[in-house]
């Protein structure tokens, strides 16, 4: 009588149920082919350039298997306490159904309510549902409403379903979405969590613990509740006796068995905090808002099972990690950031090769741990006297040569830049000679000659620009109190001071400016991707940006020149020596003032790189290079100090091996420039 109830019930009939069976019919062949094809949520696999597993991100830690890679004890335990005439039945289990029918009436006074005689095929109808199509909290709850309009949906489906697939394709398919505890979702992922074992190698007693599992993962779990989930065990093993699936013997061998749980869980890692070592944590969360902004949500990855190659120098990570340790070590001291980024040149891709800092990426604050994209992300100090290289770019590009001799008075005054209403006015920090080539005026850096050059040029505006077109993006994007960004401000405000970097900036944005003078002048964007495949192995395409000559050539090459002195002659030649550097390099030095914050830039052909080093105390304060490093009152801290010294620990070793390769040729063009001389007739 049941069966032909429920029969009558699955019939599109008109009137009583009619409306019912005809909305909940609506989608079953959207829901049938969509679970033929058995798409699930996946985790997505993050990797360093040789493509070991550095990270993984997900919503639902699942790894889809094939039937053939489930062991057939796995498949009896299931079948045996779930759904016993599974491979008999089309989708609904008649006798089954009858007699949850008839016991809901007797208990319950109604048909419907209690037991639902629900098949294998139905229950996988159900999850599917719950973990691949629900996106609300109100449409899950409507997956598992004890409503007979999901019932008949779910038995609709279940017999389309058996029209489509094998028994064994249902089966490996139902335990690849059916959750088993502790975030194991499918029987892959509860192998590897249990038992550090996967679904081929199950045995009796492990897969007769996870089939129980299946019915309450929270009553039967195992390390919680270690008795309720034996005891729930052996009644699966005594359902696998009652159906022929196993012998007495076999058993009773299998109840004598432990548990066998590993201590600890081996569950899969969520998110970047949970990284491999300390030296991905920062490139990982580079790598999920590179691709927000390339148009692949945080979201989608999370459900998407991409595997995501990036271009991680492993090894490069691990140095730059240890060089910003050593320099500035969290565990010894508190309130100072000293983060590294390191960008490969090219003219057709700008690859990040590491993103590393003194503090590990995780939140736990307490430990010296940061949740905050620190190297890639610009910091709220300012690089200090780096920024003098938009201002030397800007008077190139007017005809400045490198060789040209510009004025170095003590102090300078201009009415160019309002400062308050009145002349802005700089003074030199040390004593210099009244003149000087402008590229040992890059290298040992006095103040007044680049605001000089910046009142020559008229405007701050050229000198912005310029900072954005060499890869100052990030950073000059940032905004103020009032909305604007720094570049906006800056303009509107003609800050005089922009030359001698106060603004907010990015390690990463200062490592690219670098590669982009390395680059013939090509400015990319620092890409962390080397490639991407869906669940499929299908590459992906990414809405990334394009490269784009953003200085001519003979500038990019000239300047490269003009900056080669600083590890020489100039204020990084000391750090320089102290790590035994011999190679040609450009590079820079800047501080802020009451040195709360510095940095250091620097460049070979084959490596670009930046540090920088700032107090992260609230309030920030100035910084003291003692041993180890400390914040005090009246700061010690310049860009040849703890940055220069980061970077070439960080750059030295890296280039061990690798051929001494020489800057590029400056154009004559740009050494002597148009004659535009800048000392005054």
């Amino acid at each position: 009588m049941a069966g032909i109830l429920l029969a009558g019930l699955l019939l599109p009939v008109a009137g009583g149920f009619g409306a019912v069976v005809v909305q909940a019919g609506d989608a079953v062949d959207t829901s049938s082919a969509s679970l033929a094809e058995g798409k699930v949520p996946l985790a997505t696999t993050i990797t360093d350039s040789r493509g070991a597993p550095i990270a993984y991100v997900y919503e639902q830690y699942r790894i889809p298997v094939e039937p053939d890679e489930i062991a057939e004890t796995m498949k009896a335990a299931i079948v045996a306490i779930e759904d016993r005439r599974f491979f008999s039945h089309a989708g609904i289990d008649w006798q089954a159904t009858g007699r949850a029918m008839l016991n809901n009436l007797v208990v319950n006074g109604s048909l419907f309510e209690g037991q639902g005689g629900s098949t294998i095929t139905m229950q996988y109808v159900k999850n599917y549902r719950l973990y691949a199509v629900a996106d609300t909290d109100a449409e899950r709850t409507a997956v598992v409403a004890d409503t007979l309009a999901r019932k008949i949906r779910e038995a609709r489906v279940a017999v389309r379903l058996e029209q489509r697939l094998s028994k064994q394709q249902i089966l490996a398919r139902y335990l690849n979405i059916v959750y088993f505890g502790n975030g194991a979702y499918g029987v892959s992922a509860a192998a590897r969590t249990y038992f550090d074992s996967t679904p081929v190698a199950l045995t009796i007693s492990q897969a007769a613990l996870l089939a129980g599992l299946v019915r309450s993962p929270s009553a039967f779990d195992p390390v919680e509740h270690p008795q309720a989930a034996r005891d729930r065990r052996n009644v699966v093993i005594d359902a696998m006796v009652e159906v022929g699936s196993l012998t007495r013997a076999q058993a009773a061998t299998a109840k004598a068995a432990p548990l066998g749980v590993q201590p600890p869980l081996t569950g899969l890692p969520d998110g970047c905090a949970a990284a491999a070592d300390p030296a991905t944590g920062f490139f990982c969360q580079y790598t999920l808002d590179y691709l927000q902004e390339a148009g692949l949500s945080a979201g989608e990855l999370r459900i998407g099972g991409y595997t995501i190659r990036t271009t991680l120098d492993r090894r490069a990570g691990e140095v730059a990690n240890e060089a910003a340790e050593e320099h500035a070590p969290v565990d010894q001291t508190t309130g100072i950031a000293n983060a590294v980024a390191i960008v490969a040149p090219g003219t057709e891709q700008h690859r990040v090769v590491a993103l590393a800092a003194n503090r590990d990426f995780g939140f736990d604050a307490e430990s010296g741990q940061t949740a905050y994209p620190i190297p890639s992300t610009p910091a709220p100090h300012g690089a200090g006297s780096i920024y003098k290289i938009f201002t030397a770019a800007a008077a190139m590009a007017r005809g400045l040569g490198i060789q040209h001799t510009i004025p170095v008075p003590d102090t300078f005054t201009t009415s160019e830049f309002p400062n308050g209403g009145q002349p802005y006015t700089v003074s030199n920090a040390g004593e210099y000679p009244p003149s000087m080539t402008l590229q040992r005026a890059l290298a040992v850096s006095p103040n007044t000659a680049f605001v000089a050059l910046e009142a020559r040029i008229g405007s701050v505006d050229p000198v912005v620009d310029m900072a954005y077109r060499l890869g100052m993006r990030d950073s000059l994007r940032v905004r103020d109190a009032q909305g604007r960004t720094i570049a906006e401000a800056v303009k509107a405000e003609e800050r005089g001071s922009f030359t001698l970097g106060p603004v907010p900036t990015s390690p990463l944005d200062l490592a690219n400016v670098a590669a982009t003078l390395m680059s013939g002048g090509v400015w990319c964007p620092p890409t962390p991707i080397e490639s991407i495949t869906d669940r499929h192995g299908e590459p992906v395409a990414l809405d990334e940006a394009q490269c784009e000559q953003a200085v001519p050539t003979g500038l990019a090459n000239t300047l490269a020149v003009g900056l080669s002195k600083d590890h020489t002659i100039g204020t990084a030649a000391a750090a320089a020596d102290a790590a035994g550097w011999q190679r040609p390099m450009l590079g820079k030095t800047g501080t802020t003032q009451r040195h709360v914050s510095a940095g250091f830039v620097g460049a070979t052909p084959q490596y670009a790189g930046a540090v920088m080093t700032w107090s992260d105390a609230s309030p920030p304060r100035p910084i003291c290079v003692t041993d180890p490093p400390q914040l005090c009152s009246e700061g010690t801290l310049f860009g040849a100090t703890i940055p220069a010294q980061t970077w070439f620990d960080t750059m030295a070793p890296l280039h061990d091996g690798l051929p001494v390769a020489p800057l590029p040729p400056a154009d004559p063009v740009y050494v002597t420039g148009p004659l535009w001389s800048m000392v005054p007739e």
